[in-house]
């Protein structure tokens, strides 16, 4: 896809796209897979558990994108809100 100024960037292109994605979710894997090899100490019991950090960011994030919608949908006004 090229730009405003008709170069085509390398990091618009759809298979460095889907490149980058392969790529990110082999090391997300392997950090996934890592933890198999940890001697976990968890202070709480639950985040002592395999791969607890990855389901829990995973989750945190979720609940974020799905509260910033539900805050988006009570705080939006509309377009005329400020009498243009």
């Amino acid at each position: 896809m090229p730009s405003a100024d008709g170069k085509d960037y390398w990091l618009a292109r759809p298979s460095t796209i889907r490149l980058l994605w392969v790529v990110f979710i082999v090391i997300l894997a392997l950090t996934v897979l890592a933890d198999l090899f940890i001697d976990h100490h968890g202070d709480f019991g639950i985040d002592g558990t395999i791969g607890f950090y990855a389901w829990y960011g995973f989750v945190s994030c979720v609940v974020l994108v799905i509260g910033s919608k539900a805050l988006g949908v009570l705080l939006k006004r509309k377009d005329d809100y400020y009498g243009r």
